[in-house]
């Protein structure tokens, strides 16, 4: 009987009494370095990051070789091409992107 009248007691509480439910996290940023190269692309806003920061990424020859790669992986096989400049750029320009 106890437990019953406690089970009673807790559902018929007023909504006042319950603990609140968190408050959601901050959205976390929507692309980094690592984020595949083609989910970047997919999104207008970056891909217009892509084509302003890194331009003929997009078009390059191997793009079907390299678009499930993030940046930072892409950067250690592109022989100085994507210099930690251009990454820094695109790492601001993505982290602007909502």
């Amino acid at each position: 009987m106890k437990f019953a009248a406690l089970l009673l007691a807790v559902v018929a509480a007023p909504a006042f009494a319950q603990a609140p439910a968190p408050a959601p996290a901050a959205p976390a940023t929507k692309f980094t370095l690592d984020t595949p190269v083609e989910t970047i692309a997919a999104d207008p806003a970056g891909k217009a990051v892509l084509n302003a920061d890194i331009p003929g990424l997009l078009v390059h020859p191997m793009y079907e070789s390299f678009k499930s790669m993030g940046l930072l992986e892409l950067q250690g096989m592109s022989e100085g091409k994507l210099t930690d400049a251009m990454l820094a750029k695109t790492k601001t320009d993505l982290a602007a992107i909502k």
